[in-house]
């Protein structure tokens, strides 16, 4: 049987396989006919065409905030995915990468969707955990961790030790919220109304969290006024505000969980520090900023995007891990 670990996000979805490591990591999207239902394009390919298709054809996501809203779709995109990296003739157990306090009825949907995809065996468990075996930090009862998984639509924080969670929380805050305001931000700043793909690509190439941070790049847009494409040169100075208002909201929710914790705990998680990941953790200056603002010492991900799955990996090819972190 083969085993993987699928964190099956909001904009990305990434699979390990044991034994192979990440087989693959593409947009959780896909193009739709409005007519007929009909499905166009997948993956990366789905992706590119946002903000650029016809008015008879809707690019869907079907995982919005760490949930799936369409099964149909779901399904038949993880099938896909599936396909790219499975033999059919071998028997699929996956465990899925969940948001922290991921309610029953939340993975109910996932499993059903899983089933509908061809997967034999279903198993969950919650991404801070994962944030931390993604980064080898060694977990045991004694050792308390706190970490935190931003993803593009859901922020899970979460204290824990393999005793199991001490306080945590998930918001509905994440990269596409950053990226929505960085469109607004531009149409004020620049009377340049941007696409979805453009205030993305801003974030991931200038988006810094460091004052004064003059890096730029140019982007292309319409103008607000004439209706005439523009390009304008774009600074990390420029979408401050906009980074900085939801990484202030992320590091707020985090200080409601440290307030919840014991004192001995408490005292653990300052020797410990914290433990960080997804994409918005790429920002210039996100570790020290987070260090500055929660008095604590911060540790990234070797590679942020791809943490939760590399933890789901290890999990997965771990009878003990399996039993200790899977939720029921």
């Amino acid at each position: 049987m083969v085993k993987l670990a699928i964190d099956f996000g909001t904009s990305y979805t990434k699979i390990f396989r044991l034994g192979s490591g990440i087989v693959l990591a593409e947009a959780t999207a896909l193009t739709v006919s409005k007519e007929t239902g009909e499905i166009r394009a997948y993956g990366n390919e789905a992706k590119r065409l946002l903000g650029k298709t016809a008015e008879a054809t809707n690019v869907v996501f079907p995982v919005y905030e760490g949930e799936i809203v369409n099964e149909q779709y779901a399904a038949a995109l993880l099938e896909y995915f599936l396909s790219k990296v499975v033999k059919r003739a071998f028997g699929i157990e996956a465990l899925f990468c969940v948001p922290s306090g991921c309610s029953a009825a939340s993975r109910e949907k996932y499993y059903r969707v899983a089933k509908s995809a061809g997967i034999s065996r279903v198993n969950f468990a919650e991404t801070p955990y994962l944030v931390a075996l993604g980064q080898d930090i060694p977990l045991s009862e004694s050792n308390p961790v706190f970490a935190i998984d931003i993803g593009a639509g859901k922020t899970s924080a979460a204290a824990f030790s393999l005793d199991g969670t001490i306080a945590g929380l998930t918001m509905n805050v994440g990269g596409n919220n950053m990226d929505i305001h960085i469109i607004d931000h531009i149409a004020d700043l620049f009377n340049l109304k941007i696409g979805a793909l453009s205030a993305e690509k801003l974030k991931n190439t200038v988006g810094s969290l460091i004052e004064n941070d003059y890096q730029s790049t140019v982007v292309n847009g319409r103008d607000v006024t004439t209706g005439k494409p523009r390009a304008v040169s774009v600074s990390s100075e420029d979408i401050l505000f906009p980074v900085r208002v939801y990484v202030d909201k992320i590091l707020e929710y985090a200080e409601l969980v440290l307030k919840k914790l014991p004192a001995e705990v408490s005292a653990a998680m300052c020797k410990n520090g914290i433990c960080l990941a997804g994409g918005v953790c790429a920002l210039a200056g996100f570790s020290d900023y987070v260090s500055k603002k929660l008095q604590m010492e911060a540790h990234l991900a070797g590679d942020v995007h791809t943490a939760v799955v590399l933890g789901g990996g290890r999990v997965v090819g771990s009878g003990a891990l399996m039993r200790k972190i899977c939720l029921e």
